[in-house]
């Protein structure tokens, strides 16, 4: 049996067993808690502000325009013995597209230049005959009656001898027509007849359409209030229009702005604008629908951050800036201008400070961030940023370069 003494030694050591355990889960707990009292850094993609000249674009959409198009058309009436072009043929002005058969013009010409002819010889009789009939008269044989009507008969061959030139030059102008050449340089469509084929100048159809490619012509459109703007920078000089492909991706042909319409479409409340193109590598055809980017100016020296990096708030637009133990600090700032994925930094930010530019969502000021590497958008600090920011740079790069 048990005496009071065991039982008293049991009891003690059952105390001091729970006490221990106790202890040790209170330093337990004590060591967890201070684990997740320090949150984990957050991964971020960076961008380090930069100092650079970016250009100030006005887009809209635009369709291709042709310099020139001629809806070429015979002038008489006659059979196709030549057809001198192929399709898709640049040609010169002047260039002999199609011969009209020119023997039924050759023939009225030749009638006319034999009636003239004839009528020049009744002239020469008529004068002589009025010589010597004005003789005549001033000797007192011949009535002054008689010498009139010789006048007035010589009269009316010198007029008949100038209709018969008249029908001599139209001849030869019809003569010409047959020849139908190029009215202006140009790349030649598909044909439309064939030789042997009987035109007329009555037909509605033209024999072959000539457009003009080089330079060609741009019509695009702005909203009503970029007009006033656009106006005042024309007056300080020539400005550039790009023309991009409509996936706004290629860039397709550099030329100058020309002119602005006079007068606003009520209906969309946008003006037409109209640039023009060398296109001496034909990369623009009539009725090509591209994105026009109208350069106003170029602004130097600004301070450059992706668009991704701007925040909104109740007091306006901030940026979390990481400081160099890599926390975050929020920075109030003023955008002047976004222009593709880049903002302009008026106020607020200097060049060479790093930006969060994705992550955003999860930071607090004071939060510790890591730059993750490679990722889109990051900048070139801080080690780990470094690819990331290469790419968001190039990104940027490659915007600006597109309107320059």
């Amino acid at each position: 049996m048990k005496t009071l003494a065991d039982w008293l030694r049991a009891a003690t050591l059952g105390v001091l067993a729970a006490a221990a355990a106790s202890l040790l889960g209170c330093s337990g707990g004590t060591v967890r808690a201070k684990g997740t009292n320090t949150p984990p850094a957050v991964p971020v993609s960076v961008f380090t502000a930069e100092k650079r000249d970016v250009p100030v674009y006005l887009s809209g959409l635009g369709n291709v325009t042709a310099f020139n198009t001629v809806n070429v058309k015979s002038r008489v009436d006659g059979a196709i013995t030549q057809v001198n072009f192929k399709e898709g043929q640049q040609v010169k002005q002047g260039d002999l597209l199609i011969q009209i058969d020119p023997r039924p013009y050759q023939v009225q010409l030749e009638q006319a230049e034999g009636q003239l002819a004839k009528d020049q010889a009744q002239l020469k009789d008529a004068n002589i005959d009025l010589a010597r009939d004005t003789e005549l008269v001033a000797s007192g044989v011949l009535a002054q009656q008689q010498l009139d009507l010789q006048r007035a008969q010589a009269g009316q061959l010198e007029g008949t001898i100038k209709s018969d030139q008249a029908q001599i030059d139209n001849a030869k102008l019809q003569l010409t027509y047959s020849r139908i050449t190029a009215p202006i340089s140009g790349r030649v469509g598909l044909r439309l007849v064939d030789i042997g084929n009987i035109v007329h100048a009555s037909d509605s159809n033209p024999l072959v359409v000539i457009t003009q490619l080089q330079p060609i012509s741009v019509v695009f459109t702005l909203p009503e209030d970029n007009l006033q703007t656009v106006s005042k920078h024309m007056q300080s000089g020539e400005l550039e229009v790009d023309a991009y492909s409509r996936d706004d991706q290629t860039k397709l042909a550099t030329g100058k702005l020309q002119s602005l319409d006079n007068q606003i479409d009520q209906t969309t409340g946008t003006g037409r604008l109209k640039a023009i193109f060398d296109n001496q590598d034909n990369s623009l055809w009539p009725n090509q629908f591209v994105n026009a980017r109208l350069q106003l100016e170029v602004r130097k020296d600004s301070t450059v951050i992706p668009s991704a990096a701007i925040q909104r708030g109740p007091n306006g637009t901030y940026v979390y800036v990481v400081k160099p133990d890599k926390s975050v600090d929020i920075r109030s700032v003023m955008v002047a201008l976004n222009q593709s994925n880049l903002s302009v930094i008026e106020s607020g930010l200097t060049p060479g400070e790093v930006v969060v530019t994705d992550g955003q969502d999860k930071l607090q000021s004071g939060s510790r961030v890591e730059p993750r590497t490679g990722a889109a958008g990051g900048g070139n600090s801080n080690g780990g940023g470094r690819r990331g920011g290469q790419s968001q740079q190039n990104g940027s790069n490659k915007a600006e370069a597109g309107g320059q």
